[in-house]
Order: C-alpha cells, then structure tokens, then sequence
C-alpha cells in the first residue's frame, strides 16, 4: 500500500482521490509514521440494497418459537425451580 506524507497529499489531494476511486487505497503519514488510511467509499448498488422481507418463504419458524426455553429463562431469573 501507497504511503504519502502529509505535504504530499495536501499538494496532490486531487490526485490521490482519483486514484482512491478507482480502488487505490493509501496511508498518509506525518513524520514517516502511518495515521490514517484513505479508500474508496463504495455504496451498494440499488438493486443490491437489502430490503425488509426479502427471506419471506425460506425461513420457518417453530410455532412456539416465543415458548422456547422458557423454562430456562424463567429459573435463570428466579433462581431453579
């Protein structure tokens, strides 16, 4: 990975974010030592975006799903039975 130094990146910002946009991520270091790292932002796609639902029909639940283990629940509030 690139590593730039603060002057550098303030002189060649728009360069080094053309090149972070294409996937080029780099460090920029103040005195040789590392303090952040720039990459690209990368949002999903608009059909790639998750959407409330999209797992109807492939999940089942178990019809006491809000009874399961409750006998456990209980005693780990109320101490054993």
């Amino acid at each position: 990975m690139r590593i730039v130094n603060i002057h550098e990146a303030k002189t060649h910002l728009s360069r080094l974010i053309e090149a972070a946009m294409k996937g080029e991520s780099f460090i920029i270091a103040k005195a040789g030592r590392p303090m952040v790292r720039v990459s690209p932002v990368t949002a999903p796609e608009e059909h790639e975006k998750r959407r409330l639902g999209f797992l109807v029909g492939q999940i089942r639940l178990p019809e006491d799903f809000d009874r399961m283990s409750e006998e456990v629940i209980i005693s780990l509030f109320d101490g054993p039975a």
